[in-house]
């Protein structure tokens, strides 16, 4: 299995420009003094609980992230902070409704979900996280349909902290993002989304289906399991015409993830799309080893010892 860059920090809420904050009284040319950073971090999330500098205050912590790996942790425990960046959250459902959104809007939204990000992804709080449900507060903007880029930067921004959480590979993670019915969202912006909005969430349908909690409950559910494997076709449909190696790659990983299961293996002859067995995509898998080696293993997991008559056209790739 391999996983998405370490960092899956989409470059959202930037309508704007926006440069970095300017340097303080240290000379030029001088190292940063790492305490004075440290210092300029916590009175940023200090003043996110006033309302007149919150939004300045969200853009500079949303530049500096990830240069600090604390900075979740510090988040969790500031007083009123995960409070406050819920308040901002929420103040943007009503707009949700309306055909168009204000980017500026969204860009602040982003701005406090890419910090919900940096809380998922720290070991120390990823728990408490979830235990909060926090993560529900995003189901919203998944929901949503609209393809302008203010909505689509919320999805991939929403996504980008579900990202965060599957990463790391843990059961408890999964039963609780199966209970709250994130597959169908997922499948929502694996068919609404861009091009990488489209991989984030495969991506994390294969993190889902590469837990055995995860597999059993789409194969045992046929209603489930049709809703994805109809997806994952559309999507393969459409890569014929737009081909993108890293999308079909995770796509391939959830095809063969499927085979592992009996009675989804079973459908998947019946299902898999052709162009899949044939060459279609031999010149998009060329340069991706791992990528073939999963599509051929998934060939002969549907076909038993039988390899499907078209794919020789991957013959030259191995």
């Amino acid at each position: 299995m391999t996983n998405l860059p370490q960092s899956f920090s989409v470059g959202v809420g930037r309508f704007g420009g926006g440069g970095g904050m300017s340097s303080s009284s240290s000379s030029a040319g001088a190292p940063p003094n790492k305490d004075c950073k440290m210092q300029s971090v916590e009175q940023l999330v200090l003043v996110l609980c006033d309302p007149n500098l919150r939004e300045n205050a969200l853009l500079e912590l949303f530049k500096k992230k990830e240069l600090f790996p604390d900075l979740g942790r510090l988040l969790w425990h500031s007083f009123g902070t995960i409070a406050t960046l819920l308040q901002e959250i929420v103040s943007i459902y009503p707009g949700l409704s309306s055909p168009s959104l204000a980017p500026a809007q969204s860009n602040r939204v982003c701005n406090a979900i890419a910090l919900l990000q940096s809380v998922a992804s720290h070991p120390d709080t990823r728990k408490s996280f979830l235990n909060a449900k926090i993560p529900l507060y995003l189901y919203p903007f998944l929901n949503t349909t609209s393809k302008s880029t203010p909505f689509e930067y919320l999805r991939l921004a929403s996504l980008g902290v579900i990202c965060a959480l599957v990463k790391v590979d843990d059961t408890e993670v999964i039963s609780f993002l199966i209970s709250t019915d994130i597959i169908p969202k997922c499948l929502c912006a694996m068919e609404m989304g861009c091009e990488l909005s489209k991989t984030v969430a495969t991506f994390i349908v294969q993190k889902i289906l590469l837990d055995d909690v995860g597999l059993n409950y789409v194969c045992a559910i046929s209603k489930s399991f049709f809703e994805v494997i109809q997806v994952l076709g559309n999507m393969v449909g459409a890569l014929a015409e737009q081909p993108s190696s890293r999308l079909l790659k995770h796509i391939i990983r959830c095809y063969l993830r499927l085979s592992d299961n009996p009675r989804a293996c079973q459908a998947l002859k019946t299902f898999l799309p052709n162009m899949l067995r044939d060459n279609t995509f031999s010149s998009c898998l060329r340069e991706d080893s791992m990528a073939r080696n999963w599509l051929l293993q998934l060939l002969l997991n549907v076909n038993g010892s039988r390899v499907a008559p078209q794919a020789g056209g991957f013959d030259h790739m191995v």
